[in-house]
C-alpha cells in the first residue's frame, strides 16, 4: 500500500465525518489528510504509528491526530474480534467556530496540542470510547452535541501523553501534494533497495540540484535524510515483529550493519537493541509531559 493523501469528500456540510467500525486490518494504510482524526479501538493489541512515533497498545487505544500527520491504520494486522470508531473533524471547525470563542479556549488548546499527536489512557479512554460507540445512532443535532461533549472531556483530561516532543510538520500546498505523493509512493515501493536521487529528480522533471532544493523546502530535510527516516520507521515496525537486527537492517535497504546502527541511533536516540528491549517492557516512547492537564 502506497503512502497517500486521503481525500475526504463529506456527504454534507457538516464539520464531522464518522467512520463506524471500519475494518482495514488486512491493509497497511499509511496516509495523511487535512482533517483532525479521533480514533478509538477496542479488543485489539497492535501498533500505534503516528508521524515519527511508534509503539504498541493492548486492549484499547484512543488517539487524537492533528491535521496532515501521517499515520497507520490502528487495526493493521489485527486478527482478534475488535471494534473501531473514527471521527474526522474539518480544520475549518477549529478556525471558524472553536478558536474565536473564549468559552471554548480549552478545546482550542486541545486541538492545538493535536499537532503533537495525543494518546489518552485510563478512565478517559473508557469514557470516551463508550460515547464514541453511540455516535452512529444519534440524530444530527445530538451527534453535534455529543462531539462537543467528547472534546470538552478530552480537553479536561489529565490521562494523556504527547507523542512527539515538538509539533509534527507535514504541510504541503495543493500543487505540492501530487508530487509529494508520487515521491512517497516511490519510497514506499522501493525503500528496500537503492533509490538514486537523480532518478527521483527525473521523475519530478527537475534537475538534481533543483530537486534537492525543492525537497528540502517541502519537507525541511534532505531526500536521503527523509529516506533514512522512512527506512528507520519500517525498521522499528520489523523489530516489533521479532525480526533480528541484522535481518531488519538489510530488509530496510541499508547496506551495512554499522551504518544502520548509526542511523537508527541518530534518528531515534537509541540503538536498535535498546529499542527492542524497551518495547518488550511495553514502555511507550516519546512520552512528553505525561499527566499534565491539557488546560494548563
Amino acid at each position: 500500500m502506497k503512502i497517500q493523501l486521503e481525500t475526504i469528500t463529506p456527504a454534507s456540510d457538516s464539520p464531522f465525518r464518522l467512520l463506524h467500525d471500519p475494518k482495514l486490518n488486512h491493509l497497511f494504510y499509511w496516509h495523511f489528510h487535512p482533517e483532525y482524526e479521533l480514533v478509538y479501538i477496542e479488543g485489539a493489541s497492535a501498533t500505534r504509528h503516528v508521524g515519527d512515533h511508534i509503539s504498541t497498545f493492548e486492549g484499547s487505544d484512543l488517539v487524537l491526530i492533528g491535521s496532515n500527520i501521517p499515520h497507520l491504520n490502528f487495526d493493521y494486522g489485527v486478527t482478534s474480534t475488535y471494534r473501531k470508531e473514527v471521527l474526522h473533524i474539518k480544520p475549518s471547525f477549529k478556525e471558524d467556530f472553536i478558536s474565536p470563542l473564549p468559552e471554548l479556549k480549552n478545546i482550542s488548546r486541545l486541538m492545538d496540542l493535536a499537532r503533537y499527536g495525543i494518546a489518552f489512557s485510563g478512565e478517559t479512554t473508557k469514557q470516551i470510547g463508550a460515547l464514541m460507540k453511540e455516535l452512529h445512532q444519534l440524530a444530527p443535532f445530538e451527534f453535534f452535541m455529543r462531539v462537543m461533549q467528547i472534546l470538552k472531556l478530552l480537553s479536561n483530561s489529565k490521562e494523556f501523553e504527547l507523542l512527539h516532543k515538538r509539533p509534527f510538520e507535514h504541510s504541503y500546498s495543493s500543487k505540492e501534494q501530487s508530487r509529494i505523493r508520487e515521491i512517497y509512493a516511490l519510497i514506499d515501493e522501493r525503500y528496500q533497495g537503492k533509490i538514486p536521487v537523480e532518478e527521483v529528480a527525473s521523475m519530478c522533471n527537475l534537475s538534481k540540484p533543483a530537486f534537492c532544493r525543492y525537497f528540502k523546502k517541502a519537507t525541511n530535510t534532505t531526500f536521503i535524510g527523509f529516506l533514512n527516516q522512512y527506512r528507520i520507521s519500517q525498521a522499528k515496525r520489523l523489530l516489533l515483529t521479532e525480526k533480528n537486527i541484522s535481518e531488519t537492517c538489510f530488509e530496510c535497504g541499508f547496506e551495512s550493519l554499522s551504518y544502520f546502527n548509526r542511523t537508527f541511533k541518530k534518528i531515534t536516540g537509541e540503538n536498535p537493541s535498546d529499542f527492542k528491549k524497551r518495547m518488550k517492557t511495553k514502555t511507550a516512547p516519546y512520552s512528553f509531559e505525561q499527566g499534565r492537564s491539557l488546560t494548563k
